[in-house]
């Protein structure tokens, strides 16, 4: 019996962003654009330069919560490549800035003489340290890597499998900063701000979390996969 996915590339993208808005930020990761009109999620593929076949296995993946991807042969690497290094530009180049300005703004309206005002941007610039050293391994040692095994050229003292070693859990310092907000933040007044900061990073840790599942469950393996068959064909 075939399985029936949430979403067809029959689904309007209109509908689609409605029904389920947690996978926002996920369809702006593939590069496509505003403006769906009355497109179905092929059309809009197809309009933006995205393998329809590969976006619909990951909002299903994501939106079904069923990690395990029964066939990878139709699924395009360079297309998982795209969304995950447009992944890392989103969060280093926009959400961790955009929530670093937010944060010195509510810790400058309240009493500055807080230590913890120092300490909690101290804490903040460390993890994004830690994001920005995390992110660009990939960028620079893992994406090229694929790539060229993608021509037939496996690298000799390289496997993904070193990638799951080191991949760390980036979305866990994330939880702890949220955490220190919610439980010993001394505001002595309501702080609108602080707030607002605190359901970023909210939003910031589940889209993190998206990437990451995205990345264990998905692209690691079907690049094992890719892997086995050129170690056969060797």
């Amino acid at each position: 019996m075939i399985k029936r996915h949430k979403y067809t590339e029959k689904t309007l993208m209109s509908d689609f962003i409605n029904e389920d808005i947690s996978l926002l930020s996920t369809v702006c990761r593939f590069g496509i654009t505003l403006g769906f009109g009355d497109k179905n999620i092929q059309e809009t593929c197809l309009e933006n330069g995205i393998d329809c076949n590969t976006f619909l296995v990951a909002v299903n993946f994501l939106a079904e919560g069923n990690f395990e991807i029964q066939e990878t042969e139709n699924i395009s690497v360079q297309t998982l490549i795209n969304y995950l290094k447009n992944g890392h530009s989103y969060f280093i180049d926009y959400k961790l800035p955009s929530i670093r300005l937010k944060l010195i703004d509510a810790v400058e309206t309240t009493d500055k003489n807080i230590p913890y005002n120092v300490v909690f941007l101290k804490f903040f610039d460390e993890y994004f340290a830690e994001v920005r050293k995390h992110m660009a391994y990939e960028d620079e040692t893992v994406f090229p890597y694929v790539l060229k095994l993608l021509q037939g050229k496996p690298a000799k003292n390289y496997r993904i499998a070193k990638f799951e070693e080191q991949h760390g859990d980036v979305e866990s310092k994330l939880s702890e900063f949220k955490n220190i907000i919610i439980k010993y933040y001394p505001a002595r007044v309501t702080n609108y701000m602080l707030w607002d900061v605190l359901t970023d990073i909210l939003m910031c840790e589940k889209e993190l979390n998206t990437h990451t599942v995205v990345e264990d469950y998905l692209f690691v393996p079907v690049i094992s996969e890719i892997e086995q068959k050129l170690q056969i064909a060797q």
